[in-house]
């Protein structure tokens, strides 16, 4: 696994009105065309809005609260292999494992892990995101 991280994705409760405040702020939405979400290029990382019912359904956690506050922090894949391997490792060193690997709607593969803190983090190979060889992703327009 490099050493960085892709997104920072947030729960949001009202994901326009999320999305109106951060381009109010004069931040440019990248991927205009992923009903559902909102993406935007924070350098060579990215920031995510996603629903937050959405969010703790893809997790298969309940929202009571009290568990992880609606945020997830990224790593992006080269390959699903790569995945897999993340996950491999970081379970051995004693991350849970919340959602093995596995193919998503969006045409990528996806999983999720707690940190030995209990940090949610999301290990997923996305074929739309390109990354270069410094690590950088990089969102469509």
């Amino acid at each position: 696994m490099e050493q960085r991280f892709s997104l920072v994705t947030l729960a949001t409760r009202d994901l326009a009105k999320s999305t109106r405040f951060f381009e109010a702020m004069g931040w440019q939405r990248a991927v205009k065309d992923a009903p559902g979400c909102a993406f935007f290029q924070c350098g060579s990382a990215a920031l995510a809005l996603y629903p937050r019912e959405d969010f703790y359904r893809d997790l298969a956690i309940a929202d009571d609260g009290s568990d992880i506050g609606g945020v997830a922090v990224s790593y992006n894949a080269r390959s699903k292999e790569e995945v897999d391997a993340v996950l491999e490792r970081v379970a051995a060193l004693g991350a849970e494992i919340v959602k093995p690997g596995h193919d998503v709607f969006w045409g990528g593969y996806t999983s999720f892990f707690r940190d030995l803190d209990g940090h949610i983090w999301e290990v997923a190979w996305n074929p739309g995101f390109p990354i270069d060889d410094s690590g950088a992703v990089h969102l469509p327009a």
